[in-house]
């Protein structure tokens, strides 16, 4: 039996494609204990929920303008490299004034600054992926991005959880900043592709797979995946935001967390995601999108419901750990699926827009779901009605999958 040899499983991936992952990987791993930890910390220095709140929801509105900002230079041939520096020097403004912030003023500044970062960084991300490829199954180059965006998220969300633990929550900005410059220093020293480098042969291969599709209204056939992205996204925004602080309240019958505990039960989801993004992105990569859009729907429903239905006992923490696995297998099927699915229906020289478009749903639901779930809380002082909600909504959008038609393979 031969044995599993790591250098040769990642030499399989086109040279771009491993420098895109060391990227992401960087990004995540800096961003994991900041969006985790972020309500958290705030929480601990006074802020309700309401105003912890209005300060992710001022990022995600800050991002929905970045976000077409990037996706517009893109489609004008903007480098990748360029926005995704500029992204990182955003990011170490922003957590050089939420590591000092200890007024609302201050925490909103670098809320900013954080939505700015965050909406130029992810079309540029996520574009790179395909022209990383070259011949490469961009599917699986997704499923490799997503597992290292995983990896990143929980080593950074671990690294929160033990600053939580002796004290020093607010370590995961400098611990951030860190990591941004590390970044930076790695672009100096490498580039990545231009979206039209007319001297990238995937990109070369593709647009003569479109040249006939440009005209084609493809964004009426975006309009399905948009709709399950809103609610697929609107439930990662709620387990950034509403988790964290209804953990740490208690439900109904359920009793208040602690911050380590909660953290460590966020650490696991992330970890689970680690471990299961490669294979079920590299198992889903052959089956259809469709497919993959419902295996994601099913899991994210099932662990909505069992947040709700741990806050009725008094032993809900142990479903709380139970609902992470549902999450996690939701997470793994969802972000390379939906991405792949906006790359095939989006014709070559719009998928900048597109993408920017498809970041926006993150961005919506990131502005809208913390102001959502901050009346939840500080109404009810628990979020059972709320998970509940998600549940049905995850069931209801089913048939809408029967809508989603990608055009082609983005190989």
């Amino acid at each position: 039996m031969s044995k599993l040899n790591p250098g040769r499983w990642w030499g399989q991936f086109p040279v771009t494609l491993q420098l895109v992952t060391r990227i992401r990987f960087l990004a995540s791993l800096g961003a994991g204990g900041v969006i985790y930890l972020t309500p958290m910390a705030f929480n601990k220095i006074g802020f309700n929920a309401t105003q912890v709140g209005i300060g992710i929801a001022i990022a995600a509105l800050i991002g929905t303008f970045t976000r077409l900002l990037s996706g517009f230079l893109l489609d004008r041939r903007v480098s990748c490299s360029l926005l995704v520096s500029t992204a990182c020097f955003l990011t170490i403004f922003a957590d050089l004034s939420l590591f000092r912030a200890n007024s609302f003023n201050t925490y909103l500044f670098g809320q900013v600054l954080i939505g700015a970062s965050a909406g130029i960084y992810w079309p540029a991300a996520e574009l790179a992926v395909p022209f990383g490829c070259g011949e490469f199954p961009s599917r699986r180059g997704y499923a490799l991005v997503r597992s290292s965006d995983a990896l990143g998220m929980s080593l950074g969300a671990l690294f929160g959880t033990i600053t939580a633990a002796v004290g020093y929550i607010r370590l995961v900005y400098l611990f951030d900043t860190f990591c941004m410059i590390i970044l930076l220093n790695l672009l100096r020293k490498s580039s990545l592709l231009k979206p039209y480098d007319q001297n990238n042969d995937s990109a070369i291969s593709v647009s003569k797979l479109t040249n006939n599709m440009v005209k084609y209204p493809f964004f009426i056939e975006l309009i399905p995946i948009l709709i399950v992205s809103l609610i697929a996204t609107g439930i990662f925004a709620m387990l950034q935001s509403a988790l964290p602080l209804d953990m740490v309240r208690g439900g109904l019958e359920r009793p208040p967390l602690s911050e380590a505990t909660s953290g460590s039960i966020i650490t696991m989801q992330l970890c689970l995601l680690v471990f299961l993004q490669w294979p079920v992105g590299r198992w889903l990569a052959d089956r259809t999108i469709r497919f993959g859009l419902l295996l994601s729907l099913l899991n994210l429903g099932s662990g909505c419901y069992l947040l709700a239905y741990s806050a009725t006992i008094k032993n809900g923490v142990l479903i709380i750990f139970g609902a992470q696995i549902f999450f996690s297998i939701g997470l793994a099927a969802f972000l390379p699926t939906a991405t792949q699915a906006v790359i095939d229906i989006t014709p070559f020289n719009k998928r900048g827009l597109a993408l920017a478009l498809f970041s926006q749903c993150f961005a919506f639901t990131a502005l809208i779901a913390p102001l959502i779930t901050g009346w939840f809380l500080d109404t009810n002082s628990h979020a059972y009605d709320l998970w509940l909600l998600m549940a049905a909504l995850c069931i209801l959008l089913i048939p809408i999958l029967r809508l989603v038609r990608p055009l082609r393979s983005a190989n």
